[in-house]
């Protein structure tokens, strides 16, 4: 139980008031969007192999794959098991994260079918309308008349995500962070899953603006098998 409170106070730390401590610093770093190109990756394969570290390898081998191009993003593999397996760059990061134009953003990601379905039109119609020039508030307006309208669907039962990549980087802080999944609900009090409470080791982010709650748990692997240190 100590160790399960030392753990979620440290999540606490470093998801909360250390990124609140930096966030002015980074603001100045990046305070607008960076030409296309440091967002891309210069080769496919590199960019398919990252994608698919996010989940363990029996997931992601027959997974479909997703990369980033000038316009959005394009299938580069055919999947057969309902997985979709991606690279994020650094604006589908909360809203008020100041990384948010980081262009050395990488986050490697695999979702199950039910996020497939639910969560990820979101990430293509966010990437679609920053690489068409909007910016951040017209891109948050953009999706939530887009959700108002139903053009973009509620979360689906289920729907998580792997993110369990070594190679990833999510932060100037701290690049990896921790192995985790995510669960994606359309609207959920975080006190639901009783996160962000005394012990727990449940991080919550509660967009109203999106209508959506991400619920992140940390694990202990990472998807090679090795352990989180």
């Amino acid at each position: 139980m100590w160790m399960i409170a030392t753990r979620s106070i440290f999540l606490a730390v470093m998801l909360g008031t250390a990124w609140h401590g930096i966030a002015q610093d980074a603001k100045a770093l990046y305070p607008n969007m960076a030409p296309i190109e440091q967002y891309l990756m210069d080769d496919r394969g590199t960019e398919v192999a990252l994608a698919r570290s996010a989940a363990p390898e029996s997931i992601s081998r027959d997974a479909e794959v997703l990369i980033l191009g000038r316009h959005g993003y394009e299938t580069a593999v055919k999947g057969k098991n309902g997985f979709v397996c991606m690279v994020e760059r650094s604006w589908t990061a909360p809203i008020d994260d100041p990384g948010f134009w980081n262009p050395k953003g990488r986050a490697p990601v695999c979702y199950n079918a039910a996020a497939a379905h639910s969560y990820l039109p979101r990430t293509i119609k966010k990437t679609d309308l920053i690489l068409a020039g909007r910016t951040k508030a017209q891109m948050m307006e953009a999706i939530a008349a887009a959700i108002d309208k139903k053009e973009l669907p509620p979360m689906e039962l289920g729907a998580m995500c792997y993110m369990l990549s070594k190679q990833g980087y999510l932060s100037d802080r701290d690049p990896h962070w921790h192995p985790h999944l995510m669960f994606f609900i359309s609207q959920a009090g975080p006190a639901a899953w009783g996160a962000g409470l005394p012990g727990s080791p449940i991080i919550a982010f509660n967009d109203s603006w999106e209508q959506l709650t991400v619920f992140l748990v940390p694990v202990r692997q990472w998807s090679d098998g090795t352990a989180d240190h």
